[in-house]
């Protein structure tokens, strides 16, 4: 029973980013964005259990995979095009469908992430979970935009510009460290403790306003640490 806890957690994952699907198309970004909180949670969680139980399976890694396209790969490419549209009515037809490269580019990275043995404990490239979370977090930002960026967020070359540099991310050379913890020890966790703590605080001051400084932060330290950290 227990081998089957983890997929269960996965399933759960992808109902979460239909109902995001299904709430973008129906024009609430915003509850879309938590819908996506809700499915990384998921995520997160499934490997955590399936560490904890000591299970895993090559179906478990598949269907992790492919909830992912959906939550992850489907999810903020659609985002960005209700933002797109949202964004101007002066613009070609076809310019808002622009933002699902996000979502072929994430599947490149999820194919790239299952046959690549460097990324068992650490990624090269943006995760697709940080990768839609800064794009969910946009929705969010408009809602309560206590800092003003309304006119950032809705500029159609802006988000052209945002989906470039994420596609580009998500499929770059760029060695990023994972948040898994094998102990929970200072010694060899330093890095994700530092970052934990920063983002903890930027969340606390900024809120979704945070989720693309943390993101930024992730990157930031990811290529400033140590070569054996």
């Amino acid at each position: 029973m227990k081998r089957h806890i983890p997929n269960a957690v996965t399933c759960l994952n992808l109902f979460s980013g239909c109902l995001a699907v299904s709430q973008i198309f129906a024009g609430r970004l915003d509850l879309a964005a938590y819908f996506v909180a809700l499915a990384a949670a998921f995520d997160f969680a499934d490997g955590l259990l399936a560490r904890a139980l000591h299970v895993s399976s090559p179906i478990g890694k598949d269907l992790d995979s492919l909830a992912d396209m959906v939550s992850f790969g489907v999810v903020p490419g659609a985002m960005l095009m209700q933002l797109l549209v949202r964004g101007g009515t002066d613009l070609p037809d076809w310019l808002p469908y622009l933002g699902f490269i996000v979502t072929v580019f994430s599947a490149l990275r999820l194919a790239k992430f299952n046959n690549d043995t460097r990324q068992s404990d650490s990624f090269i490239g943006l995760p697709t979970p940080a990768c839609t979370l800064v794009v969910a977090s946009l929705p969010l930002i408009l809602l309560d935009d206590r800092f003003n960026l309304a006119h950032l967020i809705l500029n159609p070359w802006v988000l052209l510009v945002l989906t470039a540099v994420l596609s580009g991310l998500l499929v770059a050379e760029l060695p990023l460290f994972a948040l898994k913890f094998k102990h929970f020890g200072w010694s060899g966790n330093a890095l994700r403790f530092v970052f934990l703590g920063l983002a903890v605080v930027l969340l606390f001051l900024l809120q979704a306003a945070a989720v693309p400084l943390v993101i930024l932060l992730y990157v930031v330290l990811s290529v400033a640490r140590p070569a054996r950290s």
